[in-house]
């Protein structure tokens, strides 16, 4: 082989690009990373972390509610848009910086620039061409919209991180995380809310239970669900308004409709078809259980590879293939057991298998289940109820799925995932003692199966 440049060439600089960069080099490869849009990836720029800090926002409205039962008496609210964008923007500034100062304490060579791969060893950026012994695709999703008349006046979620000002009233068309969590936020902020979603019921790849919760409890806070419910066309009127065509024959009149129809995998005009690299009809890269493409040295992690379009499943693989690859010690990243919060309003968090996924895998299911006022809210006067619900294996007696909807799901679900990457029985759980006054003492004292 001609004289390399790099042992490592990573096209991306997302999570998953970062952490298999830096990983390899702390290994004593030499590595570069390209990044033609923004470091740190869609997480930090438009995606996890300032959709929290924007569940954070939007949350306020409804502690300030809460605090007058508890003996509160607060003045008129009012709130800011362009001050929580802008502190939003100095937040992920400084963590760009992070970024970039963690790829440069390894030795990490970042490269600015749109790059395409030439061959199985060699890479383009601008006019320079780079050698490296194996190339990394981690160049992660982007947002998808449909075609249809009028697609031109909607927008995604990558532009409603940067909206000059809120609308009076918005329209968000989707049933996925993205969908639920910006209905969510929005509501929150103000903003008279609509969710269109074409099924029966949002979160389709979720436990059925979980799903009709989160139904029930997002109109108590505001939010306007119409499910079983198509849009034709958007047409934008005189005055700025848009009205959407529906599938019904209906309109819908709205200030702004933000689409969060699903992503799809960045994998276009990189060069890969042409260098053998294999593509499902989606866009995804086709990879071995150890993120190997179909040519030896060209490798793949993260969304552009497809399934669960998670962060830390990212940064895993990013690990796991610089384990691989420089340590020569083979890995790869189970996707049992795997836990997610959606930051809706409530939160929802799960890890393991919903009760039809076990139904399907098992022949004896058990399912223990609650749904309760928890105390803040016996004083605050707010409707909210929480969830929570085991599905556990008859036979073995060890629990194959926990879910939540409430207050901190995501926090606590984190910690059940434990118990499930141990193989925790509903004994053990039975065994353990809970936490008192908490919602999370539930899991530990849900005695009778309910089916």
């Amino acid at each position: 082989m001609d004289t390399l440049d790099f042992d490592l060439f990573v096209i991306g600089a997302g999570s998953g690009g970062v952490r298999a960069a830096r990983i390899s080099a702390g290994y004593g490869a030499r590595v570069a990373v390209a990044e033609e849009r923004y470091v740190g990836g869609t997480c930090v720029n438009v995606g996890c972390v300032p959709k929290k800090l924007f569940v954070h926002a939007a949350h306020y409205a409804e502690d300030f509610h809460d605090a007058a039962g508890f003996g509160w008496a607060l003045g008129a609210a009012a709130f800011d848009w362009p001050r929580l964008r802008e502190n939003k923007d100095r937040e992920i500034a400084r963590l760009n910086g992070i970024y970039r100062n963690l790829l440069d304490s390894k030795g990490v060579t970042l490269i600015e620039g749109r790059a395409r791969v030439l061959d199985a060893h060699t890479v383009a950026v601008g006019q320079r061409r780079y050698r490296a012994r194996h190339i990394l695709i981690a160049t992660g999703a982007w947002p998808f919209v449909p075609d249809f008349p009028g697609r031109e006046h909607v927008i995604t979620s990558n532009e409603a991180f940067h909206l000059e000002r809120l609308p009076r009233r918005v329209v968000v068309v989707g049933g996925g995380y993205i969908a639920v969590e910006f209905a969510g936020i929005l509501n929150g902020l103000g903003v008279e809310t609509e969710l269109l979603y074409r099924g029966p019921l949002f979160l389709r790849h979720f436990d059925r239970d979980l799903r009709e919760t989160l139904a029930e409890e997002m109109p108590k806070k505001g939010v306007t669900l119409r499910f079983d419910t198509t849009v034709q066309a958007v047409e934008k009127r005189s005055d700025g308004s848009l009205e959407l065509h529906l599938g019904d024959g209906s309109r819908l009149q709205t200030d702004l409709v933000l689409y969060a129809t699903g992503r799809r995998p960045l994998s276009q005009d990189l060069g890969l078809e042409a260098c053998g690299v294999e593509l499902r009809e989606d866009g995804s890269i086709v990879v071995d259980d150890y993120y190997q493409s179909a040519v030896p040295s060209i490798h793949a992690i993260g969304d552009v590879i497809g399934g669960p379009e998670l962060t830390p499943l990212a940064t895993a693989q990013g690990m796991a293939l610089a384990s691989t690859l420089f340590l020569g010690d083979k890995r790869s990243v189970s996707l049992e057991n795997l836990p997610t919060a959606i930051f809706s309003q409530p939160a929802v968090g799960t890890v393991g298998l919903s009760e039809e996924q076990a139904r399907a895998r098992y022949p004896a299911v058990l399912v223990y289940r609650t749904r309760f006022r928890p105390l803040k809210h016996t004083l605050s006067g707010n409707p909210e109820q929480t969830f929570m619900k085991l599905v556990v294996d008859g036979e073995s007696d060890r629990v194959l799925g926990v879910h939540m909807v409430g207050p901190e799901a995501g926090e606590i679900v984190q910690g059940m995932a434990v118990a499930l990457q141990a193989g925790a029985t509903k004994r053990v759980f039975d065994a353990t003692l809970g936490i008192h006054p908490t919602s999370a003492e539930e899991f530990v004292t849900l005695r009778e199966p309910v089916r």
